[in-house]
């Protein structure tokens, strides 16, 4: 496979990159250089291209105006001529757009062409668009960074070149052969409020995060010591493009309004690099005027650096210097991923990071740090406090975000979704049936188990329709699947029986719409909120709210508490607990049994044709609302109202393999008998 990548904007070359040399040389950069890189280390990948823009520009380094240059073997980056020769910040793309995708065409066109195009950010994806046009060519999509949000903090103010960028986006998600999300907020919040339908088509992969070579403390120490009266205390240190939506200024106002802080550690903040306060760039030189003021305004000369060169090896040297009882700190407004706090965390040094985003993802997967408003002072100087004050588990972190941010990892996620864009849509002419399985505890918890399913899976009859039913959302669902290598279903049924997703061509999965109107005759989720909001309850995260589903955290009795208050308003929906700590509220038509029922009937099959696994509460309806039902030996004792199931001495997958044989013999033998 030829893969190519296309990204426009930024200081692109091979490494070392001088990050921050421009407001768009950034984290994509990184991103799209250890993605290729990854890639071209595969054996069933024969090349790698990546695709950028040649410019010339005195300041910057001549390699950008290559038309090529040599990455690693297998692995090289083109760059795209034009009639504008000089370098032109994102903004400035738009007008170049036509003739930068004229080149990109007569290079398709002198060949080798790719076998699939991943374009990043929107203005990539018209190229993309235009290649799969003229030659056919499917192509994947990342955004990396999205328009809306920005424009929604401008409160509707007008601003053309937003829109544009906006109607760019929806665009790309909306033609995109698949789209790879880095974080649960981007795959289930961002993207679909430009498109609800584009969901089915994305896949959430985590990227890699190359892990610099251990670094010089000391001579990080010395790059900060001219601006500090004591450069031996910890650092808080925040690592950004000198932009307004990193959000640095609030950083220094939190950090001036705490003395217990500042009496405790120096403020350290690289913010890219810079010639002075006014090199040129109208944004960059407004945000790093308003540090500068802020530092001299609250008179914090000695306890805070901000210095206006690095090298990329200081970088890591600061990072190790923050691991000396320090802490580092992303207080973006909102941060798409974060690849600098998985840098952090790779040298040991505690996180503080943004409520909004995909940095919630990354606290999460390392098991500590602290999530903070990016809004609020207090909230960030809190949460830089707590982490000086409870360090405990930093090394842990580290560890895990070795593990978990892999590239390697990310290329072969990533070689699956291409390898499924030429996978046919099942085709089922004469069902004869129906397996519909859990997937967390019932498919997964042995890997063993999930590999025999899958086997299992390849050699079953045909006619069997094979569906997972869950608890997740369809993105995390996928990527569940994925990471544990079971069969990709015929039918997925999400959020708890909410939502019904069938296979569509190159549209990846469809949200049944007949589903969602049955179950939505009576569902009125406004009302819901409105009587739930004030009741003091606790609430899963933004992403586990769905269209069709509001999802809390408590125990059995807050669940009954929940169900009362809905039944005094009148309102219809179902109350459903599970793992002991789990409530979801549905509509009343709605659940996996509900669901499955739905499916059954539009495929023509009787109940006693499905077959239902399961190991929660929130299996539960489907377990009892079908005959051939099967429990695994892991199962959670909020399933002993079920009686007639199969019980399996086995846990997880094997459970269901044991169960399917014992209720075909079962059947079998009742055939016979007859």
């Amino acid at each position: 496979m030829h893969v190519m990548h296309v990204a426009l904007g930024g200081c692109l070359k091979a490494p070392p990159v001088s990050y921050g040399v421009t407001e768009d040389t950034g984290g994509h950069i990184a991103y799209v250089l250890g993605a290729a890189q990854a890639q071209a280390r595969r054996p069933d990948v024969r090349a790698v291209s990546i695709v950028t823009r040649a410019f010339a520009d005195p300041a910057l380094d001549p390699v950008h105006d290559r038309p090529e240059e040599t990455l690693a073997p297998g692995c090289r980056i083109l760059r795209l001529r034009t009639a504008t020769t000089r370098y032109l910040a994102k903004e400035a793309l738009e007008a170049e757009l036509p003739a930068l995708t004229q080149a990109f065409l007569r290079l398709l066109a002198d060949g080798p062409r790719p076998d699939v195009i991943h374009a990043h950010f929107a203005d990539a994806a018209e190229l993309a668009q235009a290649a799969h046009r003229a030659f056919g060519i499917p192509w994947l999509y990342s955004s990396h960074s999205l328009a809306l949000d920005k424009s929604r903090s401008l409160g509707g103010a007008p601003d053309a070149a937003l829109d544009r960028r906006i109607a760019r986006e929806r665009a790309a998600i909306g033609a995109a052969h698949a789209i790879i999300a880095s974080s649960r907020d981007e795959a289930e919040c961002q993207i679909p409020a430009y498109d609800p339908g584009a969901e089915g088509r994305v896949h959430r992969v985590a990227p890699g995060v190359a892990a610099r070579p251990a670094g010089n403390a000391e001579r990080a120490r010395a790059l900060i010591a001219p601006f500090l009266r004591d450069a031996g205390r910890p650092v808080i240190l925040a690592v950004a493009r000198p932009i307004a939506k990193k959000n640095l200024a609030a950083l220094i106002r939190a950090y001036a309004g705490d003395p217990a802080l500042q009496a405790r550690a120096n403020l350290v903040i690289v913010a890219g690099l810079r010639d002075g306060l006014q090199d040129g760039c109208p944004d960059r030189d407004r945000v790093m005027t308003e540090l500068f003021d802020l530092v001299d305004r609250h008179d914090l000369w000695g306890r805070v650096a901000l210095p206006r060169r690095h090298r990329p090896a200081d970088i890591a040297g600061l990072y190790a210097l923050a691991a000396q009882g320090g802490v580092f700190v992303n207080p973006a407004l909102h941060e798409p991923f974060g690849l600098t706090l998985i840098e952090a965390a790779q040298a040991g040094v505690p996180v503080v990071a943004t409520c909004h985003g995909g940095a919630s993802d990354i606290v999460a997967s390392l098991g500590t740090g602290a999530l903070i408003d990016p809004a609020c002072p207090r909230s960030i100087a809190a949460g830089i406090t707590r982490m000086l004050d409870h360090p405990q588990g930093a090394r842990e972190a580290a560890t895990h975000a070795r593990r978990l941010y892999d590239w390697d990892g990310w290329a072969a996620a990533v070689q699956r979704v291409m390898a499924g864009l030429a996978q046919p849509d099942p085709v089922i002419a004469r069902p004869s049936g129906l397996l519909a399985c859990d997937i967390d505890g019932t498919l997964t918890g042995s890997r063993a188990g999930a590999a025999r399913f899958g086997d299992w899976a390849a050699g079953r009859d045909r006619g069997l329709i094979l569906a997972v039913a869950t608890g997740r959302s369809v993105t995390e669902a996928r990527r569940i699947l994925d990471q544990w290598r079971l069969p990709r279903p015929d039918l997925m049924i999400t959020s708890v029986g909410s939502e019904i997703w069938r296979w569509s061509g190159t549209a990846g999965l469809t949200c049944c719409p007949d589903y969602a109107r049955l179950i939505g005759a009576d569902w009125d989720r406004d009302a819901l909120l409105e009587v739930l909001r004030p009741m003091d309850l606790t609430w899963q995260s933004a992403q586990d709210q769905r269209r069709f589903k509001l999802s809390l955290l408590g125990d059995a009795q807050v669940a009954r508490r929940i169900g009362a208050a809905l039944s005094r308003h009148g309102l219809a929906a179902r109350v459903i607990h599970s793992h002991g700590r789990l409530i979801d509220v549905l509509p009343r038509r709605a659940g996996k049994a509900a669901a499955i029922h739905f499916e059954a009937r539009r495929l023509g099959l009787t109940p006693d044709a499905c077959t239902v696994a399961g190991d929660s509460g929130n299996d539960l309806d489907m377990l009892l609302g079908f005959r051939r039902a099967i429990i695994p030996a892991n199962a959670l004792a909020e399933l002993a109202s079920v009686r007639h199931a199969f019980r399996s001495r086995l846990p997880h997958a094997a459970g269901v393999l044991d169960g399917l044989r014992r209720l075909d013999a079962e059947a079998a033998h009742t055939i016979a008998a007859e």
